[in-house]
């Protein structure tokens, strides 16, 4: 429904998403900066749906709670120093943002980027809350960009041994070199 003097489609203007999401990355970053991510799932309402193409779908806010927690506070996750966006749309009618999110990993001691790019796709349920959450990625090019970070991590003496079980479980054939 339209509502004057705004561009209103759905339940919640483009502003209010927008600002929603802009307080979301906000606690985010702080969530990156001191290694706590168990306040994450609370950005989310109780019966939220989180779908993660890599480890699967988490349905409410303890699932959603877990899945941070291990993954953020483990290699690689523990290493991304920061998320981000490059861009950002806002589909009012189904209360979404929509944006690409970056996923770079710090200097592995020879000056090199390394990093890689989800869409994350938002559902705004109001109240700052959000009731989805969609991250859409090629984890092969995750992975192959971890393992060539974790290569050359190596060689500089800064891969600790978390990185290099890492490595020795999902190296495999990729080696870690081959392009993405």
């Amino acid at each position: 429904m339209a509502h004057e003097g705004t561009d209103r489609t759905g339940s919640f203007g483009a502003e209010e998403i927008t600002e929603a999401y802009a307080a979301f990355h906000e606690r985010v970053a702080g969530f990156t900066a001191s290694g706590d991510w168990h306040g994450y799932a609370d950005l989310f309402t109780e019966d939220a749906t989180y779908v993660e193409h890599a480890y699967g779908t988490f349905r409410g806010r303890e699932e959603i709670r877990a899945w941070s927690v291990r993954t953020m506070t483990s290699f690689p996750g523990r290493l991304m120093t920061g998320f981000p966006i490059a861009w950002q749309t806002v589909d009012v009618e189904r209360s979404r943002l929509i944006c690409e999110v970056g996923n770079p990993m710090p200097d592995p001691g020879d000056g090199s980027v390394h990093s890689e790019s989800n869409l994350t796709i938002m559902t705004y349920a109001g109240d700052g809350l959000f009731s989805r959450e969609e991250d859409v990625y090629n984890p092969l090019r995750f992975l192959r960009t971890t393992l060539r970070w974790a290569a050359v991590a190596e060689a500089h003496g800064r891969l600790d041994d978390e990185g290099r079980a890492y490595v020795a479980a999902y190296g495999g054939a990729y080696g870690g070199t081959s392009g993405g």
